[in-house]
């Protein structure tokens, strides 16, 4: 098992062109938050990022707190910005000079940042990169030269209440179940205040994340729009009959989530970040995880989207700091420990061999889900890509166009990117 998880990891990896592992986006409002840190004569590293769950923000105190008690030269701390407006300060922050040394960011943001010159180049850094799965190493480098290391990889799968579908004397969802089977499935659950399935549809790139995967299995691509109309033509028939809820376009993954642990929902599109979550808020939900369903009974498994952060370091004349850090979450310990904590799987091949992950039924679900998952992008226009993508999730899910008018306009939009 353990030989099978980093194969197929590798294998999800390869086939995704050596690139990105894109980012999971948690994070949705508030302002900026920054842990204190009595920095002394020790130089000060900051670092930014969107973590918005307890877990996610444990698991940042915790490396913190490790990295500081781990030598005697640097002390970090960590700023929040909303992931709703991370690229956008990202941006002001290049134009202002006012940036961290270190930003956790979405893997499919880093190309454009780097082409932006927002990171440095750290190639002479002692890191073992040959030691990372070589898609979430690639995401953060540019003509063979490193700006950072990979943070963490996931994707997405389908979470199902056991009891719902217990109750409803229905059969859990599986590899096998098609489009159709999970349509009937969400229609039998939709009563009495439950809503079958949901998934984070927001108006972001977090809502691309999550809504990509469907239009790839129905045949098409973040370059070929219209050969996905099918998904579109799906969303539509379950948001006509309440199986799939019109919510979606306002929710980011912790809404789906908690919605989820609320019995608001019977099943719901999410990663294994939301692991933690479940069992400290949760502890008696009784629930499955399963790959996403496939189009029909021809198709082969459903595919979905890599996720996952990278640790960019940003350009400054001074950026030992940073690389302390990085070398710090180069070590094996330090990342099993951090992933298990954030709900996500390990972006090095040795960490990634840990039971924790390979033994676990529900981890294993996500393993197997990986092998067929594949990268937004790559492009360094990846953001403008996802805008027009988005809208036409957005235009689909509200109902504002028919299938074809969705799938029409935005295969023109995606096609007038440069």
């Amino acid at each position: 098992m353990k030989k099978r998880f980093v194969s197929t990891l590798l294998c999800a990896a390869m086939a995704a062109s050596l690139v990105t592992g894109c980012g999971s986006g948690t994070a949705s409002g508030g302002g900026n938050t920054q842990a204190a840190a009595d920095t002394g004569s020790k130089k000060e590293v900051v670092i930014w990022d969107y973590f918005e769950t307890d877990a996610q923000k444990a698991m940042m105190t915790t490396l913190l707190d490790g990295f500081n008690a781990s030598q005697d030269e640097f002390v970090a701390s960590h700023v929040y910005v909303p992931f709703s407006d991370y690229e956008k300060q990202l941006t002001l922050g290049i134009a202002s000079g006012e940036l961290p040394d270190l930003v956790i960011l979405d893997g499919c943001s880093m190309a454009s940042f780097i082409s932006l010159g927002l990171f440095g180049d750290i190639s002479d850094a002692d890191i073992k990169w040959d030691e990372y799965i070589a898609g979430p190493m690639e995401s953060t480098m540019a003509d063979g030269r490193h700006y950072g290391i990979p943070f963490a990889t996931n994707c997405t799968a389908l979470f199902y209440n056991k009891d719902m579908f217990d109750a409803a004397g229905l059969a859990y969802p599986d590899e096998n179940t098609t489009w159709d089977d999970f349509h009937e499935m969400a229609k039998a659950l939709t009563k009495d205040g439950v809503t079958g399935f949901g998934n984070a549809a927001t108006n972001t790139d977090e809502g691309t994340f999550q809504c990509l995967q469907w239009l790839y299995t129905a045949g098409g691509s973040y370059t070929d729009i219209k050969g996905g109309t099918e998904a579109y033509e799906l969303m539509q028939e379950m948001i006509s009959d309440g199986s799939w809820t019109k919510e979606v376009v306002n929710w980011t993954q912790s809404d789906v989530n908690n919605n989820f642990i609320a019995g608001n929902l019977a099943m719901q599109q999410n990663g294994p970040w939301q692991i933690p979550g479940i069992a400290k808020d949760a502890p008696d939900l009784n629930y499955g995880v399963t790959v996403l369903p496939k189009k029909d009974a021809a198709s082969g498994q459903a595919t979905s989207i890599l996720g996952g952060e990278n640790m960019g370091v940003v350009a400054k004349d001074d950026t030992a700091g940073a690389v302390a850090f990085l070398k710090y979450y180069d070590q094996t310990d330090v990342m099993v420990e951090a992933m298990k904590q954030y709900g996500s799987f390990p972006p090095k091949t040795e960490a990634a061999k840990d039971a924790y992950w390979t033994e676990d039924p529900v981890q294993a679900e996500f393993i197997t889900q990986l092998e067929t998952s594949i990268p937004r992008g790559p492009s360094a226009s990846w953001p403008s890509y996802s805008s027009a993508i988005q809208k036409g999730f957005q235009e689909a899910l509200t109902m504002a166009k028919t299938p074809e008018q969705v799938a029409e306009d935005t295969q023109a939009a995606v096609d007038a990117v440069k």
